[in-house]
């Protein structure tokens, strides 16, 4: 009766069940995988964000695929103020970055053909790609000490195939925080070129880079060798995930790219997903970002500085990160990642992402948001910590029997 697209086990995995116990019991969990900033403390400007929205011209439905042309001449402000030149009519609104992956690959791929996606990443993908029908191939990022994150060429040509009508990046990448550099991006467009490949980014955290670099790429938003697709949002870029609105930017050799345009038009106009308060809103959200970005910028660099401390003599490596809401712990393999975060859950009421739920290709990795507030982070590592310096005492003396 139901959709073959629809071919994940629903059942409940043994860490949901148990958090799902632990908040039952009233257990005070110490939450490490908290990513939604309306939860994590931050003080808001809500007058003026709630009133944004009494706009009356709001009542006034005017629907148009690429969106209304106030809130895109807003969002190509945005960009201006980073040194980014863009056009409104390049720019087509959607309800979330989400929504844009699904408009993307309607774009570019039919039944069965496939699109590049960096390992580790966000475990959307499989789903996105999969109610699309459309095949996702892995390619690496390898963790190179002490360089940190390279997107390992190699893995792309030896991905790809005949089928294959895009390469995702993640700029900088969810979890492990790293930016694309600029010979990687040479090679990566010389790759599309030669193969006819769009390229799909994701900048949602490009506002969040812990310094700078003159190496890292900060936005391809002025990618023109290649058709490029640039998406991000104001979830991450003004803190605000509940009035569901991103972008779709594209850019490129200008044929390919006005085909594009004219082609997400139909795709768009089909929907037509996007709030009409929310996009006379955007223009002023998009003022306020200042205000969220740099409380948001402060917790995650104090939450990352005492994590390297309080890591720094035990027996896990913080691995290098350079911008974004995450950290990644390698820790002992003497247990499983599942073994290590239900342990904590367990005994701790610690709650931590295991990195298999990003797609690491080996264990043992945790991934930790830096976005909750800072007594309650400093308390879950210091649990953390414990546990970790506890199950390494475990762990070589079953060894050693």
């Amino acid at each position: 009766m139901f959709s073959s697209r629809i071919k994940w086990d629903l059942k409940t995995n043994r860490l949901a069940q148990l958090l799902e116990e632990k908040r039952n019991a009233g257990a005070a969990v110490l939450d490490l995988t908290e990513s939604n900033p309306t939860r994590a403390g931050f003080i808001y400007p809500q007058q003026e964000i709630l009133g944004a929205m009494r706009e009356a011209q709001a009542m006034l439905y005017q629907p148009t695929p690429r969106g209304l042309l106030l809130a895109r001449d807003a969002i190509c402000g945005y960009y201006m103020e980073r040194g980014l030149s863009l056009d409104p009519r390049q720019i087509h609104l959607t309800a979330s970055t989400s929504e844009g992956y699904a408009y993307l690959f309607k774009l570019l791929a039919d039944q069965g053909e496939s699109v590049l996606v960096p390992q580790p990443s966000y475990p959307l993908f499989e789903f996105l790609a999969a109610l699309e029908n459309v095949e996702l191939r892995p390619y690496d990022l390898s963790y190179i000490h002490p360089a940190g994150w390279q997107i390992n060429l190699d893995s792309i040509e030896k991905a790809l195939n005949g089928e294959t009508r895009a390469i995702i990046l993640v700029n900088p990448n969810n979890p492990t925080g790293s930016f694309i550099k600029e010979k990687e991006l040479e090679t990566i467009n010389e790759i599309c070129a030669r193969e006819e490949l769009a390229l799909i980014v994701d900048e949602v955290f490009g506002d969040y880079a812990f310094e700078a670099s003159h190496h890292r790429v900060g936005s391809l938003v002025s990618n023109e060798t290649v058709l490029t697709f640039v998406m991000s949002g104001l979830s991450k870029i003004a803190a605000l995930p509940q009035m569901k609105l991103g972008w779709i930017m594209t850019g490129g050799p200008k044929a390919l790219r006005d085909e594009a345009l004219e082609r997400l038009d139909l795709i768009a106009d089909t929907f037509l997903s996007v709030s009409t308060p929310v996009q006379y809103a955007a223009p002023l959200w998009l003022t306020l970002r200042n205000t969220m970005q740099t409380q948001i910028i402060d917790r995650v660099r104090d939450n990352l500085n005492w994590l390297a401390v309080r890591s720094s003599d035990s027996p896990c490596r913080l691995l290098n990160v350079e911008g974004g809401w995450y950290a990644t712990l390698e820790v002992p393999r003497y247990f499983s990642e599942e073994e290590w975060v239900l342990n904590l859950l367990e005994n701790d009421n610690v709650l931590l992402h295991p990195g298999y739920f990003f797609d690491f290709p080996r264990e043992a990795f945790l991934v930790i948001s830096l976005l909750p507030q800072k007594e309650i982070f400093k308390e879950a590592i210091e649990r953390l910590i414990v546990r970790i310096r506890e199950g390494d005492e475990e762990g070589l003396r079953n060894r050693r029997k």
